[in-house]
């Protein structure tokens, strides 16, 4: 269908026949044909009236999205083409706007995609009704309630990877707005014999592989459990693994839908550990041993299982042991305890991991139903959706395949039943005659089976109940006896002569003729799973454990209500819930979904014509569609009937103003459609037979096809007369454009042209005036220039007369000079000649007197040459060394330890005193660089280094750390603008520190700011001031040797800040913080130098009391984070991380 086609009836682009009852002819072949042209066009819905046939596609189709939920809401049930959403909005609508309590019944077999369907219907109804946040949430809980149940209830079989092996019904609450209000699910007959055995190809309830594979390894290790299924003997190992389905993502769904539905925790883990324990019962096992009387008795092979069971659910060993190798029997006040062999063992331990199993099922549809139960006690409408196992054929069909055919049948004769009066409710509405319809009534097979005192369960039940020996033989002797001569029942030693001979029949098996076709039933094992005993010892065992969910699902094994009364059977259990099932369909509107299964291959796009056949027969729908048809084939309201076909006759066509009978009644005439054909009922019209309703479409058909020509045609016309106006208008409007812009140009020329004629005009004006005005600047600037000339002229005469009178002066200057320079000339002259006559005499004097000490010393010279010799050397090499250390000195960093090495032994202490007088010199030019600011923090550094180096493990850390001081930036930041402006002194030091609870030992943040004066604590969001300190009050501080960052700040007792005690904070900057309270201390003259206690252990004052504050070290365990506990009320203990 197109973008932009719409439909507006089941009939309109129909591939093949939408609605089976307009199929023509009619034959199981032409069904079949129908069934598979519609499958291949992937259209996997089709109609039989009301009922909605459902194919499997084994794959996704994009027909359930959001958008198609739209598209069928509020719309009539034959309005779009057949989809199971058109039937839950119908149920739903019929449910909200008339008050009728509805039923949707799901049927098929095995693989079908009943349960797929049952979701489908569930996610319709909570996406159409009305929004809210509880509404939602119960919405939810309904919806997460099919994973929980599909997890713990379904498996996979050879025939599907997700088959309910349970039945399911759900009533869904309402209120009168049509909004859920909760629900209440129904279970019947859980699978339990798949516990502990499965055929093969498939495997056991899906939880036991989810939680293998899906849980962590500390949940596993808690069970006691190993992620590998070969170790556990309930679990088939060849089919363990399903191809598209991830058990670990599944189990995490699980878990997260039973949170949503309301699950607690310790529930959830509870029922993990019975699940556990499932599997840790199958791995139990038995050998035989003799006694000494001779009877044989069973013993447990390995007790490593049985011992981690014991301890899942919190039993003795030696109790379940006991109960796995006895058997009590009570009757009247007696009791026989009897051994147990190890096939009877065996039995015990399969019973008991069955019942286990089952019971927990029935607790948890129990628990979900205590979620999902509507809270209001009003009146409540009601929608039920059954979604129950199909009519199953196999090669090997038991007890559970008979009881499920029972149910089959059940559900087969309510469907005919409700059919029919269905249809003649319908009839006698719209005053149409009634005609009788023969069918197959199957009551007479549900007599077979149900019967109070022929019917096989009955006698299955009594040859229970029957003292003696009753086994699977004797139970089919009787039906032999009692069931030989009914026409439906079949078996190779009945009294019935014809079936003796019938080689297909085997001797320990009967066959019975069910709706859907011959069945063969095996009938070992019938008389056990009918029982469904469980020994009393197990269950009593069961209930002294101290498991709380146990004994919920153990209630008889309690010893004060002891019930020697034997339980109910499975088969009379099962035949009472479907009874009740069946009176409560009875009460509601029923709407039927018919699931079919295309192959046994699961795979998408292949239909197996015998398969579907063989389906089409069990389920009756050829029935079905003659039931239908067997009055009238469509029925139809006549507005949209009229609507539909109204184009067909001209009286009616294109408005019809009467009422609408009458129109359709004027349409059926025009068209000469034989009477006979039709019936005309009170608000709707009837026809009978296919063929006629096939005549109107085609006719319809044909009618659009002229009436399509004819839109055209006057669209075409409609379309050419617009495209010659628009052309018109347009002509008109491009004239008028092209007139405007020509005068535009033409304004815009003259504009222009006076424009010019106008700067001309004041070019000249701007000019002539320009002349007159340079005319004037120019006399001024001549008077001012004759002026200059005059004024310079006089200037320049008085300045020569200046310089005439100061050269005069000069002149005579000069000359005095020259004359004086002269006679000092002549002086120095005469000074010289005698100085040289002196200097002469003296250097004369001078030689002889050398001449004479040289000839008095010249004979000593010898004696006295080698002390000289070696005073020069001396002189020679400590001029070496001092030159060479010149060029080789170190750094003149203080902390450069390097020197160069002594050149020779001598020269040791000289070295060594250099050496030192070098390093002073450094550190005096490198201290010289100081600022103030910097002097003021080595000094604290220096001062921090004599009070905690050697004595605090945190010192080395904190050396290369600055001290900051302001480390919150109190006066620049905003947040702190009112608590800087309640401190009058200048902060000298602002941090946040933790106030350590003396009640717990969990620290608040507070901000810590230092002032000469005092301390303050203020709180860290608002600012708020909480306590200052004045410093004179404060006598000492005490820390550990530890790696900590506590320390206390003791008050002097009786001042007026030590009311509530001493403060024991926590600081990563503590040493900063306590070199800076000493440093303050120590420069104030008026005030005793702070005393600073560095000890593991030492007492802080909290009000009246006097706590131990202790420092130990211990392993990190969270991080290397400091912890502080309270040990008792006079203890405080601090755990500080071991150094690595």
């Amino acid at each position: 269908m197109s973008v932009m086609e719409v439909k507006t009836s089941l009939l309109d682009n129909m591939i093949g026949v939408g609605d089976m009852v307009l199929l023509e002819p009619l034959s199981e072949d032409s069904f079949l044909e129908n069934l598979r042209n519609r499958f291949d066009h992937n259209e996997i819905y089709t109609y039989i009236g009301s009922v909605v046939i459902s194919m499997n596609p084994y794959r996704s189709l994009p027909i359930f999205t959001p958008d198609k939920v739209e598209e069928y809401r509020n719309r009539n049930f034959y309005e779009l083409s057949p989809h199971i959403y058109a039937l839950a909005d119908e149920a739903y609508r019929s449910l909200r706007d008339q008050d009728k309590d509805q039923c949707i019944l799901i049927t098929g077999e095995s693989g079908a995609g009943k349960t797929e369907a049952s979701k489908l219907v569930m996610s319709y109804v909570a996406a159409v009704c009305g929004k809210g946040q509880e509404v939602n949430k119960v919405k939810e809980q309904l919806l997460q309630s099919n994973p929980v149940l599909e997890a713990f209830g379904n498996a996979k079989t050879v025939r599907n990877d997700n088959s309910s092996r349970f039945g399911k019904y759900m009533d869904i609450e309402f209120d009168f707005k049509g909004d859920p209000l909760g629900g209440v699910i129904s279970n019947y007959l859980l699978e339990k014999s798949r516990v502990v055995k499965q055929p093969r190809g498939e495997r056991n309830f899906h939880i036991f592989y989810q939680l293998l594979s899906g849980a962590s390894e500390d949940t596993l290790k808690k069970l006691k459990l190993d992620r590998d299924f070969s170790k556990y003997n309930y679990l088939s190992l060849d089919s363990a693994a399903v191809n598209g389905l991830d058990d670990a993502a599944n189990f995490r769904t699980v878990r997260n839908a039973m949170q949503i539905v309301g699950f607690m925790e310790d529930e959830v883990q509870s029922v993990l550990e019975l699940v556990a324990a499932v599997l840790k019962l199958g791995n139990i096992e038995f050998k035989h041993e003799s006694r000494c009387n001779g009877t044989d008795e069973s013993r447990i092979k390995d007790k490593n299982d049985l011992k981690e069971m014991c301890e899942l659910l919190g039993i003795e060993q030696s109790v379940l042991e006991r109960a796995f190798s006895y058997r009590t029997v009570e009757a009247k006040m007696e009791k026989v305890s009897t051994t147990l062999n190890v096939a009877q063992a065996y039995y015990a331990r399969d019973a008991l991991a069955k019942n286990l199993y089952s019971r927990l099922f029935s607790w948890l549809v129990t628990r979900i139903n205590e979620s999902i139960k509507a809270q209001t006690k009003a009146r409540h409408k009601v929608m039920g959706v059954l979604d129950i196992y199909g009519f199953e054929i196999f090669e090997d069909n038991s007890f559970e395949q008979f009881i499920i055919n029972y149910c089959n049948e059940k559900l087969q004769q309510i469907f005919i039943e409700l059919t029919l009066r269905e249809e003649q409710e319908e009839y006698v509405r719209e005053g149409i005659e009634w005609t009788n319809i023969e069918y197959f009534n199957n009551a007479i097979i549900c007599d077979l089976i149900e019967n109070n005192q022929n019917g096989i369960l009955a006698m299955l039940d009594e040859e229970c109940l029957r003292p003696g020996t009753v086994t699977d033989e004797t139970f089919l002797d009787k039906l032999n006896t009692i069931c030989a001569e009914h026409q439906h029942f079949e078996s190779r030693l009945s009294k019935n002569s014809k079936f003796l001979t019938d080689h297909s029949l085997p001797h320990n098996c009967f066959r019975i003729q069910h709706y859907a076709g011959k069945v063969l039933y095996r009938v070992e094992g019938f008389v056990d799973k009918n029982n469904d005993l469980l020994y009393r010892d197990l269950s009593q065992a069961m209930y002294k454990a101290n498991h709380s969910l146990i004994k919920q699902l153990f209630p008889e094994g309690n010893p004060a209500k002891v019930n020697l009364k034997r339980p109910p059977t499975a088969g009379s259990q099962f035949k009472t819930s479907v009874g009740t099932l069946m009176k409560n369909l009875q009460t509601k509107n029923p709407n039927y979904i018919r699931c079919i299964k295309p192959n046994d291959k699961k795979a998408s796009h292949i239909f197996t014509d015998s398969l579907v056949r063989h389906q089409v027969r069990y389920l009756g729908l050829m029935e079905n569609v003659r039931v239908r048809r067997a009055g009238y084939a469509f029925r139809q309201a006549y507005e949209p009937c009229l609507e539909r076909y109204k184009m067909l006759c001209k009286n009616t066509w294109p408005h019809w103003r009467g009422p609408a009978r009458e129109g359709v009644e004027v349409l059926m005439a025009d068209l000469q459609v034989p009477a006979e054909e039709f019936s005309y009922g009170r608000s709707k019209i009837f026809i009978r037979n296919p063929r006629t309703l096939f005549f109107l479409e085609e006719r319809r058909r044909q009618c659009l096809q002229d009436l399509a020509t004819l839109i055209q045609k006057i669209y075409r016309g409609w379309k050419c007369r617009s495209h010659f106006l628009l052309l018109k208008k347009s002509q008109i409007v491009v004239a008028a454009w092209y007139r405007r812009y020509a005068q535009q140009k033409k304004y815009q020329k003259i504009k222009s042209a006076t424009t010019v004629v106008q700067s001309y005009a004041r070019g000249w004006q701007a000019r002539k005036l320009l002349r007159e005005l340079k005319y004037q600047k120019r006399c001024e600037e001549a008077v001012t220039t004759i002026a200059a000339y005059w004024h310079g002229t006089q200037a320049r005469m008085e300045l020569r007369r200046l310089k005439q009178e100061a050269r005069n002066k000069h002149a005579v200057t000069v000359i005095w000079a020259y004359w004086q320079g002269t006679q000092a000339r002549r002086e120095l002259r005469r000074l010289k000649e005698e100085a040289r006559r002196k200097h002469a005499v003296a250097v004369i004097w001078a030689y002889w007197q050398g001449l004479k000490v040289r000839r008095e010393y010249r004979k000593f010279f010898r004696a006295n040459a080698g002390k000289k010799i070696y005073d020069f050397t001396i002189q020679r090499i400590m001029q070496k060394y001092f030159l060479g250390l010149k060029s080789s000195l170190p750094s003149m960093s203080p902390v450069d330890r390097s020197w160069p090495a002594r050149p020779y032994l001598f020269l040791d202490g000289v070295h060594t005193e250099l050496r030192k007088i070098f390093h002073l010199w450094r550190c005096k030019k490198y201290r010289g660089q100081f600022t103030e600011e910097k002097k003021a923090v080595y000094e604290e550094k220096l001062e921090a280094s004599e009070i905690f180096k050697d004595k605090k493990a945190l010192y080395p850390s904190s050396v290369s750390q600055p001290f900051k001081g302001d480390y919150l930036e109190i006066s620049k930041n905003p947040k702190y603008q009112k608590l800087s402006s309640a401190v009058d002194d200048k902060v000298l030091l602002a941090d946040v520190v933790n106030k350590i609870n003396r009640a717990n030992g969990k620290g608040t943040a507070r901000i810590f700011l230092l002032t000469k004066k005092n301390f303050v604590l203020a709180d860290q969001k608002t600012g708020q001031v909480k306590a200052s300190v004045p410093l004179p009050d404060l006598t000492s501080v005490s820390v550990s040797t530890q790696s900590d960052g506590f320390f206390a700040l003791k008050l002097k007792e009786g001042s007026a800040s030590a009311v509530k005690g001493d403060f024991l904070l926590s600081s990563e900057h503590l040493i900063e913080i306590i070199t800076k309270l000493h440093r303050i201390g120590a420069t104030t003259a008026d005030r005793e130098q702070l005393n600073i206690d560095i000890s593991d252990e030492f007492l802080v004052q909290f009000k009246q009391d006097k706590v131990c504050v202790k420092f130990i070290q211990a392993t990190p365990k969270n991080g290397n984070t400091v912890a502080c506990k309270r040990k008792n009320n006079r203890l405080l203990e601090v755990s500080v991380p071991t150094s690595p």
